[in-house]
């Protein structure tokens, strides 16, 4: 795979979005949704062929005006009843499972490859699962059952995806997600000793410069504060680049599977740089960031396909025929998953 876009006409693109939004009050935020995602969409290229993104702004929209009804709802009940915000806040929780669903399908319904749409068939009770039980479990466990809820959530997502007819599949177990998190764990626990370490010998080297007044310890834990905040940047992506790995390589469409091969160390260079950028450009560089994050990220990601992709589409889309746009019309509520 591989983007073809560039950070100049992307920033276009995001700097009028960014105007019209302010200008008209954040309503004009769907339709910059929708031009974003369909520039990244057309400009990610596989095989020669392009993907392409079909929604509709109006049904962002209407999503996002329920979530700010429902959000203004519970923000206005404290004013009426003790025990209408808890009735209310019930209520938020039991619904939003089913609207992230439905975000899903129609993220999906509306993304095409070669004309043929994609598609996401789980129900409400996988949602309930995925968005309410297992966030619940790790809570009460203080964050133990975390990567297993977060290989159920994967599990649930790519089972029932398909293209076409063709069901994704995934094979990553529990251990494996278990094994991300434990080695990210363990390197930001490294930092912490590093961070520690770095304060003593500072404050050490600092006590024949500045006795051992006040200042020494300001200044010895400032530094060593900043030493650890530069080092665990290294910790999201180390974490995000063993994750993609881990998630496409257990990833296959049909007779077709994927392999990703994202460098820790390479994506952490570019995060760093792209972090400098934004710094220094008091923002203006994050179009910039943005693309290359996602070149490089799409670069690392190949398709390992039995056979000649164009009979494969073409015979899906004999398959498909007319229901693929039928369906889109029972999924149009989008709530900016």
């Amino acid at each position: 795979m591989r983007f073809t876009g560039s950070g100049s006409e992307y920033f276009r693109i995001w700097i009028v979005n960014a105007l019209l939004s302010v200008v008209t009050l954040g309503i004009y935020s769907a339709w910059a949704k929708v031009r974003t995602l369909q520039y990244f969409y057309r400009n990610t290229e596989l095989d020669g062929a392009t993907f392409d993104y079909h929604g509709r702004p109006l049904a962002i929209l209407k999503g996002r005006a329920i979530v700010l009804v429902l959000m203004l709802a519970f923000n206005m009940a404290g004013q009426f009843s003790v025990w209408l915000p808890l009735l209310l806040g019930l209520a938020l929780v039991l619904v939003f499972p089913p609207l992230l669903v439905r975000s899903l399908r129609f993220r999906l319904a509306n993304s095409s490859y070669r004309g043929l749409r994609f598609a996401f068939t789980g129900g409400d009770a996988g949602g309930y699962r995925v968005f309410l039980l297992w966030p619940l479990a790790t809570a009460a466990t203080l964050g133990m059952l975390a990567p297993l809820a977060h290989q159920r959530f994967k599990q649930y997502q790519h089972e029932h995806t398909r293209y076409g007819t063709v069901p994704f599949a995934f094979s990553a177990h529990a251990g494996a997600f278990y094994g991300v998190y434990l080695r990210t764990f363990a390197m930001m626990l490294g930092l912490v000793v590093i961070a520690a370490l770095c304060g003593i010998a500072i404050g050490v080297g600092l006590g024949s410069l500045l006795g051992h007044g006040p200042q020494r310890a300001m200044l010895a834990t400032a530094l060593s504060v900043g030493a650890f905040y530069v080092a665990s940047l290294a910790i999201g992506p180390f974490f995000l680049a063993r994750l993609q790995n881990l998630v496409w390589n257990h990833t296959t469409l049909g007779p077709h599977r994927f392999r990703s091969e994202v460098g820790a160390f390479r994506y952490f260079c570019l995060v760093l740089s792209n972090l400098v950028g934004i710094v220094l450009t008091l923002g203006l560089f994050a179009p910039f960031a943005r693309v290359r994050a996602l070149r490089y990220r799409l670069a690392c990601v190949t398709l390992l396909a039995a056979g000649p992709l164009d009979s494969f589409v073409a015979g899906e889309a004999e398959q498909v025929g007319a229901l693929g746009d039928a369906a889109v019309d029972w999924y149009d509520i989008d709530i900016a998953l």
